[in-house]
């Protein structure tokens, strides 16, 4: 009884985590998040992204604090921001949201940093999709680390998107096969004030969707990393 309580509560947490509504506040911490992950992974030399991959990079994706928990059923529920490169820089962000569940024997939860990159255009076509999942329509390795280490996989050849994770400290790739990704268009238009779809946005088709002031740190943040690695 103890057990399926708890899971009845699991699977009201993250309900209740979806359909919360919010302010422009939460969407700017949200940003500074992103930028403040990305800022701590790349320091780390020797277990950041490899400076190849990030040359590669044609979206990246951020997803800080994605909360897993499980009592024999798990899921993992994370809002985040994701920026791609086009002909005159890198795009304003857009929202995201990341979910998926599990079962089997398992107990505890955390809260955990993602970042996935999109390293050709077909990763960033997925972006483009109102929802895919990660594994199934949208082809993904766990990325390597290191900041001059070269892919052990052959994600040169298949892989769209490398994905990341970082828990109590410790970076690595991941696999996040079976995991959701959906458009939070209510997030994205909150924060621009008013809809713009997210090609427009990721694809800078509209000179008139200039990135937002608050969100002018993160997108430099990724550029700079993205010019260091082109420059290297």
């Amino acid at each position: 009884m103890k057990k399926i309580t708890a899971s009845i509560c699991l699977c009201f947490l993250f309900t209740c985590s979806a359909f919360a509504a919010s302010s422009r506040e939460d969407l700017q911490n949200r940003i500074d998040a992103a930028k403040l992950v990305l800022d701590q992974i790349m320091s780390a030399q020797d277990r950041s992204i490899p400076m190849n991959i990030i040359q590669q990079a044609s979206c990246v994706a951020v997803v800080p604090g994605l909360i897993k928990g499980a009592f024999v059923f798990g899921g993992q529920y994370g809002q985040g921001v994701v920026t791609c490169r086009t002909g005159h820089g890198w795009s304003a962000p857009v929202f995201i949201r990341m979910a998926g569940g599990s079962f089997g024997f398992q107990i505890g939860g955390q809260s955990t940093d993602l970042v996935l990159v999109a390293v050709n255009d077909r990763g960033m076509q997925d972006l483009l999709r109102s929802k895919f999942k990660i594994g199934g329509d949208a082809a993904a390795a766990a990325g390597p680390v290191g900041r001059n280490g070269q892919a052990a996989t052959d994600w040169r050849m298949n892989a769209e998107l490398l994905t990341y994770s970082r828990s109590k400290g410790l970076f690595a790739g991941v696999d996040l096969d079976g995991t959701s990704v959906s458009q939070n268009k209510e997030d994205t238009e909150l924060y621009f004030g008013a809809p713009h779809s997210f090609e427009t946005i990721l694809k800078g088709n509209d000179p008139g969707v200039a990135v937002p002031e608050g969100a002018v740190p993160f997108v430099r943040t990724v550029a700079r990393y993205f010019l260091a690695a082109k420059n290297r």
